[in-house]
């Protein structure tokens, strides 16, 4: 269960799309400027990526689909190199509200196939929230402008990249994961703006066999301290784990290491 409701979920991928399509509409915007946090796109590509996503798990969930449905809406980004931002914006919105649509007709315990365990339309409110609140920061960023993210979107997309960076099925996934249990291994990630009640504190255990994570202020290895938005870009390797608003406490090589090796895509 996630800190947001499934209605609030279905309505952010709503917001957070509108959101991207006014800076990829704004005076001057670049949609040929290269996505750093993305090698080979550009901002044409990428929010073409995110649109086709969101049209496939529309058709996912409209279709309560027993399998995963071929993705070629998103996979082949050659053909978009030189994206038309009065063509790209309507299109992008038009994506995001049949998503939406599409989701609120099904209801959270509609089931159908996930990529993960879950197997209801729940997972794809929660996760397209996420992605769609991760690639308006790459296109953000690629653009030069401010990245801003309501802190309960950002509290919940900590959560959620904690769970699915978790999934036992990583070991099998991406093999390179079962590097990193090991003794003493442990990680505190400390969001420095948000009141302790909030619960913005996250510690990741990988003594044990499988990979672990709870809410708590515990000590650690190593510890990182800093705003929660920036935390949530830094798991997600959309910033570097250095900065003026980044302070990190005892093993630095642990955390670059961790950083490394976890993924979930």
């Amino acid at each position: 269960m996630g800190r947001l409701s499934f209605e609030r979920q279905c309505a952010e991928i709503v917001a957070q799309t509108e959101i991207l399509r006014g800076c990829v509409e704004g005076a001057g915007a670049d949609m040929t400027a290269p996505v750093a946090s993305c090698p080979g796109w550009n901002v044409g590509q990428l929010v073409r990526h995110l649109g086709g996503g969101q049209r496939w798990a529309e058709e996912q969930v409209r279709t309560r689909a027993a399998g995963p449905l071929p993705d070629e809406y998103f996979r082949d980004l050659s053909p978009y190199a030189d994206e038309d931002p009065a063509v790209l914006g309507p299109w992008l919105s038009e994506g995001a509200d049949r998503l939406a649509a599409a989701l609120r007709e099904a209801g959270p315990d509609a089931k159908l196939w996930t990529p993960v365990p879950g197997d209801n339309a729940a997972f794809y409110a929660r996760r397209f929230t996420h992605e769609t609140a991760i690639h308006r920061a790459d296109a953000t960023l690629a653009l030069g402008a401010e990245y801003t993210l309501d802190p309960e979107v950002a509290l919940d997309g900590l959560d959620e990249w904690m769970e699915l960076g978790s999934l036992p099925m990583h070991f099998e996934v991406h093999p390179v994961m079962r590097e990193l249990p090991g003794p003493g291994r442990t990680l505190h990630f400390h969001a420095t703006d948000t009141a302790p009640e909030a619960g913005a504190e996250w510690l990741v255990d990988l003594t044990g066999p499988a990979l672990a994570w709870r809410r708590a202020h515990e000590k650690a290895a190593v510890a990182v301290r800093a705003p929660l938005t920036d935390l949530l870009l830094l798991v997600y390797k959309r910033r570097a784990a250095v900065g003026e608003n980044v302070q990190i406490l005892g093993d630095a090589d642990l955390l670059a290491f961790w950083l490394d090796r976890v993924d979930f895509g």
